[in-house]
């Protein structure tokens, strides 16, 4: 049994400052990430959201809402940061386990970190204990729209234990 690191979504849609689904512990996440990058060597997985070309049911007043992200000019919101780099897999959808599972073994514990904590990585890591998979959350190498959205996410996620525990940088980088 190994453990695969799952980054989610670490893209200048949610780190630059202009975007409007800025995260504003995105720099302090993508350094805890980095440091995690050594451990896990050949066994890392990034995901990249990307928006629909034409979105349908539910997500056509979600984007609505959210016009910039489907704008061709901002395509440069939804490239992978440079500093990382390896296997990726895209999704438009908020949960991003369906598209990543068959590049992870099935004996694998999964170590997720990335953004947005109550959206993406919420989603993905709930979707992937419902497949039966054991999950470790890197709390610090997440974040949300807001400090209060990131520990409500963290609080519905340590009910799920012990399937889906919280862990740290400082314990995963070793």
């Amino acid at each position: 049994m190994t453990d695969h690191l799952l980054v989610i979504d670490m893209q200048p849609g949610f780190g630059h400052p202009e975007s409007p689904w800025c995260t504003p512990g995105y720099a302090r996440v993508a350094d805890n990430i980095a440091q995690l990058l050594p451990t896990f060597q050949d066994r890392v997985l990034f995901t990249r959201f990307l928006p629909p070309l034409t979105p349908n049911g539910a997500w056509v007043p979600y984007y609505e809402a959210w016009p910039f992200a489907l704008d061709p000019e901002q395509r440069w919101l939804w490239e992978l940061d440079p500093r990382f780099t390896g296997g990726t897999v895209q999704s438009h959808r908020f949960a991003k386990w369906r598209e990543a599972a068959p590049l992870v073994p099935e004996d694998a514990t999964l170590v997720i970190a990335g953004v947005a904590t109550d959206c993406c990585v919420l989603g993905t890591a709930i979707e992937a204990v419902d497949d039966g998979r054991r999950v470790r959350l890197v709390a610090d190498a997440c974040s949300a729209g807001s400090e209060a959205l990131h520990e409500a996410a963290l609080t519905v996620m340590r009910d799920r234990a012990p399937m889906l525990t919280i862990t740290d940088t400082a314990t995963e980088a070793r």
